[in-house]
């Protein structure tokens, strides 16, 4: 049985934004550390760069 304390919030941030320079676009998930150990990545929509890009878990 699943503890409670297994999902994290972790913040997903755009990496293209990041290399231009641009305001990078920040969502925010939940995930279970146990199962998935390595960062997340995941294709959301940056409303600054009006496209879908690829955004990956930042500290």
């Amino acid at each position: 049985m699943a503890r409670k304390n297994d999902r994290i919030v972790v913040t997903l941030e755009c990496t293209e934004a990041r290399k231009l320079g641009e305001t990078p676009s920040r969502y925010f998930t939940k995930k279970n550390k146990k199962n998935t150990t390595e960062k997340l990545e995941l294709r959301k929509y940056n409303p600054y760069l009006k496209r879908v890009t690829v955004h990956k878990e930042v500290k």
